[in-house]
């Protein structure tokens, strides 16, 4: 997810956010949970209907959240592995019960961020009505790509649930998630990834939500800054988290997309 040749060291970002008390945010996302019947459709690939788009009606919670993989969704940078996930290590999953909390490639333990794993629970079970999740890495290599890949279907997010059938169960088994930065990718997701994801996703740009750790370029200022609706002249709210994705960040993330929708409308 960042070029080789930048590896020097380089001054972690951070971003400020909105005091908004967690506590509620909870309890507007509560009742905003018990009055909203209403899910979003993703669009076809193959259906470019914008007109759609522009009439969809913004919630207080994002209709897509966006997750880098190296560093944030996870604790490991998937161009360092030696070797294909095998071996699974079980453990308790936030008390939901045992299932596989990481996986071992060669020596390397992967295992998803807290944050990264208390917000695939909340999920998974549908805290956030109409929300859907996505992918969007940068690995460096083939490689690092296939462990990322065989990561997502091992980990797992409840007993038997894994990271990527919740992806599928999203978009009805299309794999949408953006990862690598082979043509037609590249290392820069505002110009890559994120295009293709509204595209096949056809969830607008102020409709989502991006986390990523900004440890080695800013993403996230790359996408606010290159990925815009011309309608609003809005794009995703984004969250750095340059020590991986903690239940602050998450819930920071929440607040901070909420916060915009009651003071812009979109």
């Amino acid at each position: 997810m960042r070029t080789l040749l930048l590896r020097s060291a380089t001054a972690i970002v951070t971003t400020s956010f909105l005091a908004i008390p967690i506590t509620a945010f909870h309890r507007s996302h509560q009742l905003a949970n018990n009055n909203s019947q209403t899910t979003t459709t993703p669009h076809n690939k193959n259906n470019n209907n914008i007109s759609a788009l522009k009439m969809s009606t913004p919630t207080s919670y994002p209709e897509l959240v966006v997750y880098d993989m190296d560093a944030c969704l996870w604790d490991q940078e998937m161009y360092t592995m030696s070797s294909l996930p095998s071996k699974k290590i079980m453990g308790d999953l936030n008390g939901r019960g045992e299932g596989v909390i990481g996986v071992m490639s060669g020596r390397d333990q992967i295992s998803l961020h807290q944050g990264s794993l208390l917000s695939l629970q909340e999920h998974h079970d549908k805290k956030y009505p109409g929300m859907k999740i996505a992918m969007a890495s940068s690995a460096d290599t083939p490689f690092a790509e296939k462990v990322g890949r065989a990561s997502l279907q091992m980990l797992e997010v409840v007993p038997g649930v894994t990271v990527w059938d919740l992806c599928m169960r999203d978009w009805n088994g299309q794999d949408v998630n953006q990862i690598g930065r082979q043509p037609p990718l590249s290392s820069n997701k505002a110009a890559t990834h994120f295009p293709f994801l509204r595209k096949l996703t056809g969830v607008r740009y102020d409709r989502m939500l991006f986390f990523d750790d900004c440890n080695w370029g800013d993403h996230c200022g790359m996408v606010e800054r290159g990925c815009k609706e011309e309608d609003s002249d809005v794009g995703p709210v984004t969250v750095r988290t340059p020590r991986g994705l903690g239940e602050k960040e998450w819930y920071q993330g929440l607040e901070k997309y909420a916060a915009r929708i009651a003071n812009d409308g979109t």
